[in-house]
């Protein structure tokens, strides 16, 4: 082979390199942290789209309470995304939305 027929081959797998390989070890990085960061108390959604908090967990299982009293066994790998706690919201912010605004009544 020569040169001029290997350099378009190199190229592709370079492409795909950067525009596969990467991002998917990238996604993988952050899955496998928040996966470690999950505690017992933390609320999650799973890949089937069950939101539960979870009970209890180690290295290869999960327990999840998804309502009073029940409690399922999972794998760690399915969980799909932590939920943030909710933050208590403010007067003043609950309050804009109820009043209407100088601008709206001007109309």
């Amino acid at each position: 082979m020569d040169f001029v027929t290997i350099v378009p081959l190199l190229l592709i797998g370079v492409v795909f390199y950067l525009l596969v390989l990467r991002p998917q070890k990238a996604r993988q990085k952050a899955q496998a942290a928040m996966i470690s960061a999950v505690a017992p108390g933390s609320s999650i959604m799973t890949t089937a789209g069950v939101f539960g908090t979870v009970v209890a967990s180690s290295a290869d299982e999960v327990s999840v309470e998804i309502a009073t009293g029940v409690v399922i066994r999972m794998l760690p790998a399915a969980i799909a995304k932590v939920i943030p706690a909710e933050e208590p919201a403010s007067d003043s912010a609950a309050g804009s939305l109820d009043k209407p605004s100088s601008d709206d009544s001007a109309q």
